[in-house]
């Protein structure tokens, strides 16, 4: 009776999760992918290049090295709660450029989470990685886990993972040296195997908040974000090392339901516990995945004629207490700042630090927008949701701060197609100030956001462009 249960409640979780921000489960059992494809696949292809999966906000498992817990990827046991002292502490990143944050570090990327005894598959990334392994590619992981012998062939398949609560150009720099590890190991792997030394080029699938990662990485490469808040400099550095970059519902354009969670908080599904608000407010990414205010996505609740100016203005959090400016937490505020004694200090400090962090995101928002089209020998493209009621505008109370939405349209749920598209062509702006990416292809699947690699279309345009579409 206790295994019944077991599994009735793994089922129910399950199909009930629904991840912070961009969401990353699913239960959708697709076709075997086995069947799509050409098993003689790695002898047709056997020059490609290496690819690198690239997940998105909370799509890889974090722990802390010095307590052992697991900050993200589990849930029950020994892990940071966001409901106690210790483990909120663990999960906020620190608000002062003197105190170093708890020594949290990526785990692999997740592909199953563990909710008390039940350990429960993340479909879609599993999925990515079993499409890339039936078309010949070879994961590390992937192939260990599945008892897979690839006869000394070399590794070409490799997985990101990264601390998704930061700053996307600070993870940019930890890509860059990601890349140039990987680099070595392919040059070696070729020496080893008799063939002639040549540049080594990478093929990227990124999703979600992973694809404005990657973005960012073309345009920029290493750098980081200046500190005087001026842009950095385009040299497409980034570009140098990628040939291709598969987008998998990019927030290009920003998501609604990324700026509801940040405002409201969000539990990720029946049991979990809750994660506040304030507690968010210390993850740099998530303020930037915001939509953009100039595609008109925040209005004035009382009249919805008007705009409510940009979710990026410090003083709209500071004057309906959003986030880290809530003015009823202090206790929280306690437990994040326990070395702080006076509330008045405690709110300076949080108050100070998400005006850093709104400024930081409209910073790589410009960066991101800066009309730039990449160099001959990298190309976009994209595969994101299409007919899938998408929060679109968000109505803002100017007097109580209550958030609602209000329009939907088209998208995966999470990102609007027009988000991820972010064709602006026809918008007001003027040429030279039009952020529009010119995609190589598209291709648009009726799938929520977490699902979309679950979808057999999903698997056989990601294969055609890595292995069969012409490139330059």
């Amino acid at each position: 009776m206790r295994s019944n249960r077991r599994r009735i409640v793994g089922w129910s979780l399950a199909g009930a999760i629904s991840l912070l921000l961009t969401g990353c489960l699913a239960t959708l059992t697709p076709a075997n992918l086995d069947e799509f494809f050409d098993p003689a696949a790695a002898e047709r292809f056997p020059d490609r290049n290496p690819v690198i999966v690239i997940p998105g906000f909370l799509g890889s498992r974090l722990v802390d090295e010095d307590s052992g817990k697991v900050v993200w990827g589990e849930v029950g046991g020994d892990y940071a709660a966001p409901d106690t002292p210790e483990g909120a502490r663990i999960i906020a990143l620190s608000m002062r450029d003197d105190v170093p944050s708890p020594n949290v570090q990526p785990a692999g990327v997740l592909d199953r989470i563990r909710f008390r005894q039940v350990s429960l598959r993340l479909r879609p990334y599993f999925k990515i990685l079993r499409a890339l392994s039936a078309a010949g590619y070879r994961d590390e992981d992937l192939s260990q886990r599945l008892g897979e012998n690839f006869d000394g062939q070399h590794l070409n398949s490799f997985q990101f993972d990264y601390d998704w609560r930061l700053d996307n150009a600070a993870n940019a720099q930890r890509l860059h040296a990601f890349i140039r590890e990987k680099t070595s190991y392919c040059q070696k792997q070729r020496q080893l195997h008799g063939k002639p030394e040549q540049a080594i080029r990478f093929d990227v699938i990124a999703h979600s908040m992973g694809g404005l990662l990657t973005r960012y990485y073309l345009r920029y490469g290493p750098q980081p974000l200046p500190v005087d808040g001026s842009l950095p400099d385009l040299t497409w550095e980034g570009a140098r090392y990628i040939a291709r970059v598969i987008l998998v519902s990019p927030p290009n354009g920003g998501s609604a339901k990324a700026a509801i969670n940040m405002i409201e908080g969000v539990r990720h599904g029946p049991g979990f516990p809750f994660y506040d608000a304030l507690l968010n407010g210390t993850f740099p990414s998530g303020y930037q995945l915001f939509p953009r205010a100039r595609h008109g996505a925040y209005v004035d609740a009382k009249d919805p004629s008007h705009d409510a100016g940009s979710l990026l203005d410090p003083e709209i959090w500071e004057r309906h207490g959003w986030g880290l400016a809530a003015r009823d937490k202090d206790s929280m505020l306690q437990w994040l700042l326990p070395d702080i004694p006076e509330a008045k200090t405690r709110r300076r400090i949080a108050l100070d630090y998400q005006r850093r962090m709104l400024r930081l995101a409209d910073q790589f928002q410009r960066a991101l927008d800066l009309p730039a089209s990449p160099p001959a020998g990298t190309d976009l493209f994209l595969l994101a949701g299409t007919s899938m009621p998408t929060p679109a505008v968000l109505a803002i109370d100017p007097d109580t701060g209550d958030i609602q939405t209000i329009v939907r349209n088209s998208g995966d749920g999470s990102v609007l197609r027009s988000s991820a598209l972010l064709n602006e062509e026809f918008s007001a702006l003027p040429a030279e100030r039009n952020p529009s990416i010119a995609f190589k292809a598209a291709v648009f699947i009726p799938r929520k956001h977490s699902r979309m690699s679950l979808d057999p279309v999903f698997a056989d345009r990601v294969v055609y462009w890595l292995l069969e579409a012409k490139r330059p």
